[in-house]
């Protein structure tokens, strides 16, 4: 699977984000719909199936982009635990 650039991950985070609150704030067929774009978009640059197994990945790679910017492999982190 291709990563998404960091960037465009964040700007699909904050977008799930704000389709999250104007949702739970005052759900409508609008903010419904931007919500459920929101998750599909999410999903497909995460490899997964669901909002939560997205947010997790998502996640996931945020710290890998933190790593590698830090210059931290995995195997650093290994060999220092």
């Amino acid at each position: 699977m291709l990563l998404p650039a960091e960037k465009n991950l964040r700007t699909a985070l904050a977008r799930f984000a704000a389709a999250r609150i104007d949702h739970d704030r005052w759900p409508t067929p609008r903010t419904s719909r931007m919500l459920r774009d929101s998750v599909h978009t999410l999903c497909a640059m995460t490899g997964t199936h669901t909002s939560k197994d997205a947010l997790h990945a998502a996640d996931a790679m945020l710290e890998q982009y933190r790593a590698d910017r830090d210059g931290v492999t995995q195997a650093d982190e290994a060999l220092a635990a």
